[in-house]
């Protein structure tokens, strides 16, 4: 999108630049007012050519078919270009709506219980926590505060107060949901999220490839404490982005999902 948005500003730029070249020539050649020689110009790199002004001297066809060349040309880039430039942002905005549908999916069926058990083990959640406390009231500058103070957390968990076993078994019994959504084609424009979901596999991998997870060394709980880390700051920072979502296209969906917040201890769905 970005190409076609660079190549519409060139085609404005030089529709304006032939625009008034053709504006102060027709003055100039034709003797013509400055509305007159802006419609005559127009007409001329569009091609429409009413008639009713029509160039008088040998000077003035050659420089009409310059503007013709020139103008014509630059005319339909910029139409063109406007025009592709709408389709791709209705198909992204679609694109991105199938996306946020599929996060949907992953918070209801995984990513909320994750965060719920990551969150009891953070060492430092209390210094974030009121960060996190979305509200219904919330508005994009709260979402953009709270980014902003997750860039300064510390995701390290406390991996004694995780029971890795058990851990292990919820991320097994959703193996098939966590393989269906990355294999989704919707993810290539979510690139946070697909680094989350690899970040979950791979925890995931490395609790399933240990002959039992009792009695682990240190040093072995404190990789599995980076890799739990790791899968723990991606999935908050795609929890806030879903929930910013929600927020501005689905309300009602958003007041349930603030309802369920996995950092609210007093969190409940139950409408009171």
């Amino acid at each position: 999108m970005e190409d076609v948005r660079r190549r519409l500003n060139i085609f404005l730029g030089l529709f304006v630049a032939i625009t008034a070249m053709g504006t102060l020539g027709f003055m100039a050649l034709e003797g013509l007012p400055l509305v007159k020689a802006f419609y005559y110009n127009i007409v001329t790199m569009s091609t429409v050519g009413y008639g009713d002004i029509h160039p008088t001297s040998d000077a003035s066809r050659l420089f009409t078919l310059l503007i013709i060349v020139l103008g014509g040309g630059t005319f339909l880039g910029a139409i063109a270009n406007a025009t592709e430039l709408f389709l791709l942002k209705r198909e992204t905005k679609n694109r991105l709506r199938k996306v946020n549908m599929v996060l949907g999916i992953f918070f209801g069926d995984v990513g909320y219980e994750l965060l719920a058990l990551f969150s009891r083990s953070d060492k430092n959640i209390e210094e974030t926590r009121a960060a996190l406390l979305v509200k219904t009231t919330w508005k994009e500058s709260n979402f953009l505060s709270a980014q902003k103070a997750l860039k300064k957390h510390d995701f390290r968990p406390d991996i004694h107060k995780i029971d890795l076993e058990t851990l292990l078994d919820f991320l097994k019994g959703n193996r098939k949901t966590l393989v269906s959504l990355l294999e989704n084609p919707v993810l290539v424009e979510r690139e946070g999220f697909s680094e989350t979901l690899l970040a979950v596999f791979h925890l995931a991998e490395e609790l399933s490839s240990r002959d039992g997870l009792k009695n682990l060394p240190d040093s072995d709980l404190k990789h599995l404490s980076g890799d739990i880390g790791r899968a723990y700051g991606l999935l908050v920072d795609q929890w806030l982005e879903y929930l910013q979502h929600l927020k501005f296209h689905y309300p009602y969906l958003y007041s349930l999902a603030v309802r369920k917040n996995p950092f609210d201890p007093d969190a409940t769905p139950i409408v009171h």
